[in-house]
């Protein structure tokens, strides 16, 4: 294999190194305590414990064993199940097999990918991966390294060359919207191209119940391009795209500068955290994403 070019099993093994020494701090709704628990119930809730009933308690929540002891009425309290899903979405668009710096972005979202599987496991969730595809299932749930090997081996085959049935990311989040549960954790990995193509709407909507992470795939030649003639091959034929030109220029910002500006604007506003990772960039670089908050479950 070479290097950079294509991702290789034991490269994404290795960062399970990168992961293990760093906990991810888990914050509940009044500080770095756990798990808040919440008097509303959802999917993946499990009962936690029960208090005195306050005015404006869902009164379906009546824990009335309890009740009936005490001669109070006291109210159900959940928190969401033990094991949480982490849930990572890999764009496979063409455009990620390439690269000028260090690695290509392909091999680059393998390995963020692995980092993101690896800080699952450590923290004890059940790790699963899809693409956007039509026909390959995605990667089932499964906890520990057992979970996260699963997920690197689905890496590995996804980012070694363009899959033939690459459906695009949107049918990547349609197929994740219907396996995640409230409290998941959402990794996307994506080019910012493909970002750009999705509607805005859909983002508020994952991140009302979910924690959502999105990791721009970028080249330094895509976001700080050299005011030069670039040589590229088209159909066998060597071509140049003179960036000196500002015309040129200009078409090259709005096709690879403009995307990633506008996503780092605009998915925060949306409840996703956001963050461009080249591929000349730690691949665990962007971990620091994970733990700053949890979503409130209802």
């Amino acid at each position: 294999m070479s290097e950079g070019i294509v991702p290789g099993l034991a490269e994404l093994v290795a960062l399970r190194a990168l992961v293990s020494g760093r906990r991810s701090a888990r914050l509940g709704r009044h500080g770095v305590s756990g798990q808040a628990l919440s008097p509303l119930r959802g999917r993946g809730m499990e009962y936690a414990e029960s208090r005195e009933y306050s005015h404006g308690d869902d009164a379906r929540h009546i824990d009335w064993r309890l009740t009936a002891r005490t001669g109070r009425a006291h109210t159900k309290l959940f928190q969401a199940e033990r094991e949480r899903l982490t849930l990572i979405v890999a764009d496979t668009a063409p455009s990620l097999y390439f690269g000028t710096r260090v690695r290509f972005k392909s091999v680059q979202a393998a390995r963020a990918g692995a980092v993101a599987a690896w800080a699952a496991a450590r923290d004890g969730d059940r790790i699963a991966a899809l693409r956007g595809s039509l026909r390959e299932p995605p990667v089932t749930p499964a906890s520990g390294p057992r979970g996260a090997l699963r997920v690197l081996d689905a890496m590995v085959r996804w980012y070694a060359q363009p899959p033939a049935d690459d459906a695009g990311l949107e049918v990547a989040l349609d197929h994740a919207a219907r396996l995640l549960r409230p409290g998941s954790r959402l990794i996307v990995l994506a080019d910012p191209a493909s970002i750009a193509a999705l509607p805005q709407r859909r983002w508020p909507v994952l991140a009302q119940h979910h924690e959502v992470i999105v990791l721009l795939l970028t080249d330094p030649i895509e976001t700080q391009p050299p005011q030069t003639a670039l040589p590229f091959s088209r159909d066998g034929q060597r071509v140049e795209l003179d960036l000196g030109i500002d015309a040129q220029r200009k078409r090259w910002h709005d096709q690879f500068v403009a995307p990633v500006q506008l996503a780092l604007e605009k998915l925060p506003a949306r409840g996703v955290r956001v963050q461009a990772l080249s591929t000349e960039a730690p691949s665990e670089s962007w971990l620091p994403l994970l733990g700053r908050s949890r979503p409130l479950v209802a």
